[in-house]
């Protein structure tokens, strides 16, 4: 049975919507690109078994509106959204889980590093930090090409151009409350892309991290960062049923594979740490993209 409740949070410049299912250990699910907490309903509903499941909308994407005009969305921020999240839901500051698939992995890992007394264990699953890459400049400059012909011929166009990052294969179907491409190619792309998480403060939070990836995205470049991520960090990278978005196509071994994950890290994780570096207290279809 689908336990779900709904609502809503005002934060700095937004008000996110989010969704809590089950009872158990805090797990707080982030999504990536312009998806939304659709993309997790499946998901959600088999880990609500075990864990008391959090998702939302980030700001600017479906339900979670912006009070001003849109700007560029900075990862920081988004982290600092899901803080205020955890504050609100968890006010006793218990640590929670952490599941995030490309930008949200991102996030994931920023919201462990400037809160690290938030975050019990992290599995970040293809963030695409495409700066951390050998041939930074080559992938940067594809998505600047990317951008050119979203402005130039729409929205179409820019997707193709985009599905180098993933084999050149189209994006797949994926549940989403609406559709956020427009908000995602002019506002989310770049600052996405561009982002490369602080060696240093991940070094610090490094026992509480699983670096993720999906067993048929092997051959992609939006796998490649969290592989170059694993080994900065001295770990084995983890490997996931489907391929980028393998939680929205295989939700019940996906599952099984994230508890599994979350079972094998440290059971000290997260628990009592400061407040980190910065921050604040307390039916479509893309790719990272979704």
């Amino acid at each position: 049975m689908d336990t779900l409740t709904t609502g809503t949070l005002a934060v700095p410049g937004a008000r996110l919507y989010y969704e809590v299912r089950g009872a158990g250990p805090p797990l707080l699910l982030i999504a990536g690109g312009n998806s939304d907490a659709a993309v997790f309903e499946d998901l959600a509903v088999v880990l609500a078994a075990r864990f008391r499941v959090v998702s939302y909308d980030a700001r600017g994407s479906s339900r979670s509106t912006l009070e001003g005009p849109p700007m560029e969305q900075r990862i920081e921020v988004h982290a600092d959204d899901a803080s205020r999240l955890l504050a609100h839901l968890f006010p006793a500051g218990e640590p929670v889980r952490v599941f995030g698939s490309c930008l949200g992995a991102l996030v994931g890992l920023e919201l462990t590093s400037r809160h690290p007394g938030r975050v019990r264990a992290v599995v970040a699953h293809e963030p695409p930090a495409l700066g951390l890459l050998p041939d930074a400049g080559e992938q940067l400059a594809l998505v600047d090409d990317v951008l050119r012909t979203f402005h130039r011929e729409g929205v179409a166009p820019a997707l193709a151009r985009l599905s180098a990052l993933y084999g050149g294969r189209p994006a797949p179907a994926l549940p989403e409350e609406r559709d956020n491409t427009v908000f995602f190619l002019a506002h989310v792309l770049r600052p996405s892309t561009r982002f490369v998480p602080d060696p240093a403060a991940l070094a610090a939070v490094a026992d509480r991290v699983t670096m993720a990836g999906g067993h048929d995205s092997r051959t992609y470049v939006i796998h490649r960062p969290a592989v170059a991520l694993a080994h900065r960090l001295g770990h084995r990278l983890a490997l996931f049923p489907g391929g980028h978005a393998g939680y929205a196509g295989q939700p019940v071994a996906f599952a099984e594979r994230l508890v599994e994950v979350f079972a094998a890290r440290p059971a000290g994780g997260g628990e009592g740490g400061g407040s980190g570096r910065g921050g604040t207290g307390g039916p479509g279809a893309r790719s990272c993209v979704s």
